[in-house]
């Protein structure tokens, strides 16, 4: 295992990896966490509205919700400052551009068919927009 670490019975990472970036994607890939993070996408809020945001959704109770806030802030998701007595939480940008540039190494294997799809639509859009005209023209020319 030239160049890797044991880190389970069944799982090695390459020694050039940090194990920030695993630890990383321990921490998003809780479904609670990512939702968490994508409510607090759109800015600051209070824990009180995380909080039934998270518990309509899923069903879970303000001491879960608090846990998985507590997991975000300590891997650096998510930062948290006090308003007098409320907690206001937003997302905190470093973690989740480590996590980025980590995934960057891989971004062209879904980059290029992306860019592939996108040039058909606009050739579509475009095909669509040309029969349009030609049968606006018709209509005018009869």
């Amino acid at each position: 295992m030239n160049g890797s670490i044991l880190i389970s019975g069944l799982t090695y990472i390459s020694r050039s990896c940090s194990t920030t970036f695993v630890h990383a994607f321990d921490v998003l890939g809780d479904p609670v966490r990512r939702r968490i993070l994508e409510v607090l996408a759109d800015g600051e809020k209070t824990s009180g509205a995380i909080t039934s945001v998270i518990q309509e959704e899923f069903g879970i109770s303000q001491p879960a919700v608090s846990q998985h806030l507590r997991v975000l802030r300590e891997a650096g998701f998510a930062s948290v400052r006090a308003d007098g007595t409320r907690r206001l939480y937003k997302v905190g940008s470093a973690a989740l551009q480590e996590a980025d540039m980590w995934l960057r190494r891989f971004r062209h294997l879904w980059d290029q068919p992306l860019d592939a799809l996108e040039t058909e639509l606009a050739r579509g859009r475009r095909d669509r927009r040309m029969a349009g005209e030609e049968s606006t023209k018709r209509e005018e020319d009869t």
